[in-house]
């Protein structure tokens, strides 16, 4: 695979086989991202179950202390009061059978989140095909599908990100920018390992997590220490 000189540069300054402790990983980090723009900082999380079982399952979510540095834009599926709720809690879209024929005929996917209440959930069903695989569909577990829409909409504005299970037991989740600096992020990566420490399932056998790697947009993965998590 062909690797830009920038990536390359920066791949040197990265011991592979060194686990960095998370501070020192993170001020590594803020050295070798070297993009005209503010990169996205990433935390890669394997964990030590099998998602191919449901009691194995792990799946939230949580509004990270000083959010991601992106305003995410909102889907509301709801109808009458909570329609109206939505719209006023600064939701971009809203709306029902219109929503749902909008996405189906034109392909329509400009929005971050999808929240609904649960009488929608019938409704919104028939698109799970094609929200599914794309990671938009709303749960309860992940408090996208509630009757509070207006909490949910401020959550998720305020930052709130979803951590999920990949088919090969990993979790991928932003946790941030570059510009964030290192005591935000650690803050950040904090609150989202907690979380995803607490959310660990009875059935787990064994080390729970295996490792977690940040990167940022542009560069290489720096892998951690997860000693302190273990």
């Amino acid at each position: 695979m062909f690797r830009g000189k920038k990536y390359v540069d920066s791949a040197k300054t990265i011991d592979k086989v060194k686990l960095y402790d998370p501070g020192e990983g993170f001020v590594l980090l803020a050295g070798i991202a070297k993009a005209k723009f503010d990169e996205t900082v990433e935390l890669h999380v394997k964990l030590g179950v099998d998602s191919r079982h449901a009691d194995q399952q792990v799946r939230g979510s949580i509004v990270l202390p000083h959010g991601t540095g992106k305003t995410a834009r909102v889907l509301v599926f709801a109808k009458g009061d909570k329609a109206k709720e939505a719209e006023a809690a600064g939701a971009e879209y809203v709306g029902a059978e219109d929503m749902l024929a909008k996405i189906q005929n034109e392909n329509f996917f400009d929005y971050e989140v999808i929240v609904a209440t649960p009488d929608m959930m019938g409704l919104v069903g028939r698109l799970g095909k094609v929200l599914g695989p794309k990671g938009l569909m709303p749960n309860p577990k992940a408090g996208t599908v509630t009757m509070d829409v207006a909490r949910a909409i401020a959550d998720i504005k305020a930052g709130k990100v979803e951590y999920r299970l990949d088919k090969t037991n990993i979790i991928h989740c932003p946790i941030g920018k570059v510009s964030f600096g290192t005591e935000k992020l650690m803050e950040n990566f904090n609150a989202l390992v907690n979380a995803i420490i607490k959310s660990k399932p009875a059935a787990a056998k064994g080390q729970y997590i295996r490792s977690c790697v940040i990167a940022s947009t542009m560069s290489p993965g720096i892998r951690l220490s997860t000693a302190k998590f273990v």
